[in-house]
């Protein structure tokens, strides 16, 4: 028996090619989802706004356990992120946080991390309010928010009345 339940996966795509890839997936009516970053481009004569994929060389895609291996044969695409051995699955909670932050946030900038965790906070107001996240970094009003099991690391301006700290048990702090 076939499960037709779909699931996300990351996968990675030749370099600058995210935005081709995005396109035929769109042409064969596979779900996909390419994160746009409003960019502003300087050149000598003039300045222009740009989209530019957020994760270089990834694009997710929603499909099938079944037809996942489907996707290797689209150009452009050249492999899956793995986990453990495996394609890995991205959560649908994740993909929407991304959507969220970037329909928040402009000039978003992404960058892989390892570093520890210092302090669990809750987003206070706007649009990602009581979203639990992790500050890796205060400077100024600028916080670096990570999302735990991409092992990325989202930043963008976050006005510190905004913020709550929590406690390892949950509480907040006043």
């Amino acid at each position: 028996m076939l499960d037709n339940k779909t699931y996300w996966f990351a996968v990675y795509t030749k370099p600058r090619w995210e935005k081709k890839v995005a396109g035929l997936l769109d042409e064969k009516g596979i779900e996909y989802y390419c994160p746009l970053n409003k960019v502003i481009k300087q050149w000598s004569d003039r300045k222009k706004v740009v989209l530019e994929p957020v994760f270089k060389s990834y694009v997710f895609v929603k499909v099938s356990e079944e037809k996942k291996w489907e996707l290797k044969k689209i150009n452009g695409i050249l492999n899956f992120v793995h986990w453990l051995g495996k394609p890995a699955h991205i959560r649908e909670e994740e993909i929407n946080t991304i959507r969220k932050f970037l329909n928040e946030f402009v000039n978003v900038q992404i960058e892989t991390s390892q570093l520890k965790v210092n302090s669990k906070v809750r987003i206070k107001q706007g649009l990602l309010m009581n979203y639990n996240g992790i500050i890796l970094e205060v400077s100024g009003n600028r916080a670096k928010v990570k999302i735990e099991s991409m092992g990325m690391q989202l930043s963008a301006l976050f006005d510190k009345n905004n913020i709550e700290v929590m406690h390892a048990s949950g509480l907040l702090v006043h």
